[in-house]
């Protein structure tokens, strides 16, 4: 009979318990989720890394379903990259190709320091309606990012060669700490996405505002670290059938649960 020691060893290796903060998680498509950043979604400010994999899974899991939706999810590290760099046609290369674009999203963080990674006190979010001509702009420590988002959609003006008026949505639900930001731009961004967006009458206006939706910030923590672990838990189970005794990446290897395209014949097994 195993001992309890080892059985509390084996539930932590589980749970990851056992990791360091820069040790990987998860590895989500195009995402390596840390535990310092499965460590942020639980009782801190988000990573942008825990950002980026909200709008992996946001994009593999929902904007999937609907292939004639053209809408983007800019990573966070895009947005900072278009927020501070001086000329913005110089990114035509890395950026998307917006040209069938109908909107994005932008996380908005205000580091102004582009030396600085993880920089910076406070996140919102831009939501760019191409086809509408507007930057909708949701700050949950209004007006904190005020400047960083008119400039930033400034910046989308000269790359898309369109002009965008600019709305500060007064009726974005607000925080009641210092580090909820985060979570508050992925609860927005996914209420915006599903239940807006990709719900939208053609024949209709749709509305941008929020007045009247509430944000559980608590809750929305523990889905985010409770979608994590599912992923982890199925990379798990797609890893020990597809090992075999020559290789060396099986359930005892060090290696993260990777969910992703070269396990993705696994799901029908």
């Amino acid at each position: 009979m195993p001992s309890v020691s080892n059985t509390i060893d084996r539930v932590r290796r589980h749970f990851g318990d056992n990791l360091s903060p820069d040790d990987a998680y998860l590895s989500y498509h195009d995402v390596r989720v840390t535990k310092l950043d499965v460590d942020s979604i639980k009782h801190d400010w988000l990573t942008d890394n825990a950002i980026a994999f909200w709008e992996e899974y946001l994009e593999r899991e929902e904007l999937s379903r609907v292939p004639a939706a053209q809408i983007v999810l800019l990573r966070p590290s895009m947005s900072f990259m278009l927020m501070n760099t001086p000329d913005p046609l110089t990114l035509k290369e890395v950026l998307p190709n917006f040209s069938k674009t109908t909107h994005i999203f932008l996380p908005i963080n205000d580091n102004r320091d582009v030396n600085l990674a993880e920089g910076g006190s406070h996140w919102s979010l831009l939501l760019v309606s191409i086809i509408d001509g507007v930057s909708f702009h949701y700050d949950s420590l209004a007006p904190c990012n005020d400047m960083e988002a008119r400039n930033t959609s400034a910046k989308l003006e000269v790359l898309l060669g369109k002009k965008l008026g600019f709305i500060h949505m007064s009726d974005s639900p607000q925080q009641e700490n210092g580090s909820d930001c985060g979570v508050f731009v992925c609860l927005l961004m996914k209420h915006l996405l599903l239940k807006r967006l990709l719900r939208a009458d053609a024949s209709k206006k749709i509305s941008m505002s929020m007045s009247g939706q509430n944000v559980n910030a608590q809750a929305g923590r523990k889905t985010m670290v409770r979608i994590i672990d599912s992923q982890r838990k199925e990379g798990e189970r797609r890893r020990s059938r597809s090992v075999s005794p020559c290789r060396k990446d099986g359930p005892k290897s060090r290696s993260p649960p990777r969910i992703g395209e070269e396990n993705e014949s696994l799901k029908s097994q």
